[in-house]
């Protein structure tokens, strides 16, 4: 089954959404990264997070960047989202030792740390992005993004995430939802969601069960009812080039790229974001010198 992400307002209109299932995405995101259980658990919230918020958005060619940087064992995560939700990212440390709450429960706060920042980086098309930062509360993902919005955007908001590593460490579901409120939404409607995400529970149970985005948002907005406005198709999606690559080979200098050339030996780079290998012949390393 394809990953996806649904929109939706409430029926009153003063409540917008959105939900995902994110399973496939992660598990691309933690093959590429080589991650264990724990880093696993952490790096999938936050894909799953980046993806929502970035199809939020809705830029047209516009991404969003979500950094976590806690002090943790998993050191800092990076994840971009395009503007329809597909992402990519990478994690500094992704053999992370098994921390557990308690048995069969990855404790993913004690993975991020809480000692540091969430930062939100925008690109909307215009000349400088929006850049937005807060601390940390938790390290948990979930309530971390909810703090972000609600000090950085001063936006009301409810993230919840969920990722299910498998026994044999794969990724078994793994989606969440995240839900905002309006300036007019009234007290009722205030009070009817905060019972209902209550009531829903945690996102990995209802994903084990196997309800959908559309199923998760019935249930944690009841009776305030959701009317769903557009399904989008996600994927970790990586957009590097061999161009791209050539141009950061520039980046560092001309000194390090003589000190490449001199080796004569083929200079291969990996892109940090998915498992593609760009070899750079010392010819071609010649010729990226000539062109500075």
């Amino acid at each position: 089954m394809s990953d996806y992400l649904v929109r939706g307002m409430s029926m009153d209109g003063s409540v917008k959404m959105v939900a995902i299932r994110s399973t496939e995405l992660v598990r691309r995101g933690a093959q590429i990264q080589g991650t264990t259980p724990n880093a696993t658990a952490a790096f999938g919230r936050a894909l799953t997070a980046a993806s929502m918020m970035g199809n939020m958005q809705k830029v047209e060619n516009g991404s969003m960047t979500l950094q976590i940087r806690g002090g943790g064992p998993i050191g800092s995560i990076v994840c971009v989202s395009d503007a329809q939700g597909n992402v990519r990212g990478y994690v500094v440390e992704p053999k992370v030792p098994l921390v557990e709450k308690y048995p069969g429960k990855l404790d993913v706060g004690a993975t991020v740390g809480k000692e540091g920042t969430l930062t939100v980086i925008r690109d909307l098309g215009m000349k400088e992005p929006y850049v937005g930062s807060t601390e940390l509360v938790s390290g948990e993902i979930g309530d971390d993004v909810t703090a972000y919005f609600a000090y950085s955007e001063q936006t009301p908001t409810a993230c919840a995430l969920g990722v299910l590593v498998d026994r044999d460490r794969s990724v078994k579901v793994a989606g969440g939802y995240l839900i905002q409120l309006l300036p007019e939404a009234s007290e009722e409607t205030v009070a009817a969601i905060e019972a209902g995400i209550k009531r829903a529970g945690s996102v990995t149970a209802m994903l084990e069960q196997g309800l959908t985005p559309e199923d998760i948002l019935g249930q944690v907005c009841g009776d305030v009812g959701v009317v769903f406005l557009e399904t989008t198709e996600v994927s970790y999606k990586c957009y590097c080039s061999r161009e791209r690559v050539t141009q950061a080979l520039i980046s560092i200098g001309k000194k390090e790229l003589e000190e490449i050339a001199a080796e004569g030996k083929p200079f291969p780079v990996e892109c940090q974001f998915c498992d593609t290998v760009y070899t750079f012949t010392p010819e071609e390393i010649g010729e990226i010198l000539k062109s500075l």
